[in-house]
């Protein structure tokens, strides 16, 4: 997950092969805030990703770097990295690499132009933060519940509901644990797993934030502190329940 150790600064990982080039540019982006891992060519960066030791939320590249490098470089850190992707280079770069890139700084350059890119992209690209739920959200489609109270009598709705409370209950545990993992995948599924059922019973606050799990809203991204944002959900689903279990209790005699 994404770490914001400095004044909620990302991660910066810094892929140079000319070692005083490395040195100098980690030592001023250290000096601004950021904590910095470095990797002396490409391999070494896509070893340093895989290993999980770094979980950037920008990657500064140099152009021109001996082994994989250019476009091939920048494929491979995209397809293990939501980070944004800078090249430096003391010469302009070539039009594929500017175009694949989401940035270009020119050595030598001072480090307000490093931060300014860096905090002007994050800026422009931080998604918002999943708001907590509405108090004027409907929990429970109207239409829907009617339909299963003509359907059966209460208390076979009733066993409806209370299924869906226990279940999204395991439900949430289980995704709290694969966010410690971290597990995407699984969190995915379970997303998935929760709109469904919900959205059957007309659960709509439940289904919602389900649907935004299985769409990946958990997952790291550059500029959100992804644990803040884990809290979040978890945070809602457990309020969404609670509002069906009061909907329950009002609604829906035993």
């Amino acid at each position: 997950m994404l770490d914001f150790a400095h004044q909620n600064l990302p991660i910066v990982l810094l892929v140079d092969d000319d070692m005083v080039s490395r040195e100098v540019m980690a030592t001023m982006l250290t000096m601004s805030g950021y904590q910095v891992h470095t990797a002396d060519d490409g391999e070494a960066a896509l070893e340093l990703l895989a290993s999980g030791a770094c979980v950037p939320g920008v990657i500064l590249m140099d152009v021109q770097m001996p082994g994989l490098s250019g476009v091939a470089l920048i494929q491979q850190l995209r397809a293990r990295s939501q980070a944004r992707l800078y090249v430096v280079s003391a010469s302009g770069a070539p039009d594929e690499i500017a175009a694949a890139a989401d940035g270009f700084l020119l050595k030598p350059f001072a480090p307000e132009a490093v931060t300014r890119l860096i905090e002007e992209h994050l800026a422009q690209s931080r998604p918002a933060k999943v708001p907590g739920l509405d108090p004027n959200e409907t929990a429970v489609n109207p239409k829907t519940l009617a339909r299963l109270r003509e359907m059966m009598p209460d208390t076979g709705v009733r066993q409806i509901f209370e299924a869906i409370i226990a279940d999204l209950g395991r439900r949430t545990n289980a995704l709290e644990a694969a966010i410690a993992k971290p597990d995407w995948k699984e969190a995915r599924r379970i997303g998935h797993s929760i709109k469904g059922g919900a959205a059957m019973a007309g659960a709509e606050q439940v289904a919602r934030i389900g649907a935004m799990i299985e769409s990946g809203a958990l997952e790291p991204r550059a500029g959100v502190n992804q644990v803040d944002n884990s809290s979040m959900f978890i945070d809602d689903l457990r309020a969404a329940a609670n509002n069906l279990q009061r909907i329950l209790e009002a609604e829906i005699k035993a």
